[in-house]
């Protein structure tokens, strides 16, 4: 974004990474909605703002309030709270005929069990207003509900919109995310991701993989565009999650926002389509350059320990082709925590890499080779520390 515009910058802490991007910035405690308007209405008597975007799935709304507040053109309020909040999304999906899963809100763990005798085994438990998978697992059996009611519930009591839990159907078949561009209520499916996903019951996901000319995309391009409709945006880039049932689409949810993960980069490697610069235009009243430039594949792959510990080693011991970048998000002496033992897919990731190729296959081929050169050590932690806290303390 910073290479067309001017960036300033509303943050929760002081700013690290994003100070050679940036011309300005304001600290506010996002969490408190007067401290972040009064933030963001003195950044804009510093400087004539043009428009407001957020990368963060948790900020949606409060930048809906804020763009509102200093005359900014943005999706409403009320359609943001509609993508935060799952349960009233699945509802709009059944009023317009967007094919997604059964879903029933389950308050506590009575409701719960009610909810598996309708809809059946296996399901997905899940907090209403989440991301990045947390708090999401699959049952199997009758026997599995009370734990992973408790799980979800952990996951759901951090949102700030709804700390409700839904019960799910399954949708068994693989998982991809659309890429999706929406300009004056016209919505362009731009890529779609394939995704790995890590062991169940547990929905982690271990990697991507982008092709330019994935022919999957124009299957899935028409059930993402009528979700962003359904929903009511009218603007942005969208990240649309779906499963594939028996080759037909079936919409998970709609994220109103760049895909995480390093998925935006992705698509511009293999597309050169810049999907954070097409934010940016959008949030300015401008129209995006949707036109591809590159014909390639690219891949992104996770780096997870086998089981939690103590990280000892991270390092790469050999040089391959195709590596675009390798980093290590965390440091010898890190205590990693896997779902199992309390964690999340961020408490556990070690780093990533990523690779290109002139298809995906190649560039996920590379990124194997790659992951196999890595000397990455875990020193096990002892069961009993996990319980007790002593590992995170």
């Amino acid at each position: 974004m910073a290479a067309a515009y001017d960036i300033v910058l509303l943050t929760g802490a002081e700013p690290s990474w994003e100070k050679p991007h940036i011309v300005d910035h304001a600290v506010a405690d996002l969490n408190d909605t007067t401290a972040l308007l009064s933030a963001g209405r003195a950044l804009a008597e510093r400087h004539d703002l043009a428009g407001v975007v957020t990368w963060d799935e948790w900020n949606l709304v409060p930048t809906a309030r804020l763009a509102r507040a200093l005359g900014l053109a943005a999706n409403s309020v009320e359609v943001m709270r509609a993508c935060r909040n799952k349960a009233t999304a699945r509802t709009l999906f059944a009023r317009h005929g967007v094919p997604s899963a059964a879903s029933m809100t389950a308050r506590t763990l009575r409701e719960a069990e009610l909810a598996t005798r309708t809809l059946g085994f296996p399901a997905v438990i899940k907090p209403a207003a989440s991301a990045g998978s947390i708090g999401v697992i699959r049952i199997d059996r009758p026997e599995e509900l009370p734990a992973a009611f408790e799980f979800a519930s952990v996951g759901a009591s951090r949102s700030r919109e709804d700390k409700g839990v839904l019960v799910e159907e399954y949708l068994d078949g693989p998982e991809v995310s659309v890429e999706c561009v929406t300009h004056r209520g016209t919505t362009t499916a731009v890529a779609v991701t394939r995704k790995n996903l890590g062991p169940a019951p547990y929905f982690d996901e271990t990697g991507h993989t982008v092709d330019a000319a994935d022919p999957l995309l124009a299957k899935v391009a028409p059930t993402a565009a009528a979700a962003v409709k359904a929903l009511g945006i009218t603007d942005g880039v969208q990240h649309v999650e779906i499963r594939l049932v028996g080759g037909r689409s079936r919409l998970i949810e709609v994220n109103a926002r760049l895909g995480g993960d390093m998925i935006g980069h992705l698509v511009r490697l293999a597309t050169g389509v810049d999907l954070a610069r097409a934010a940016a235009d959008i949030a300015c009243g401008r129209a995006p350059d949707l036109r591809p430039t590159r014909h390639q594949g690219a891949a992104i792959r996770f780096i997870y320990p086998a089981y939690s510990g103590t990280l000892t080693a991270c390092r790469v011991t050999k040089a391959t082709g195709g590596v675009e970048r390798v980093r290590f998000q965390r440091q010898v002496g890190d205590p990693l925590v896997l779902p199992q033992d309390g964690g999340d897919l961020y408490t556990a990731r070690i780093g990533f890499l990523i690779t290109t190729g002139p298809t995906a296959a190649v560039a996920e081929a590379r990124a194997q080779e790659v992951y196999r050169t890595l000397d990455v050590q875990v020193a096990p932690v002892p069961p009993a520390a996990l319980t007790t806290g002593e590992h995170a303390a």
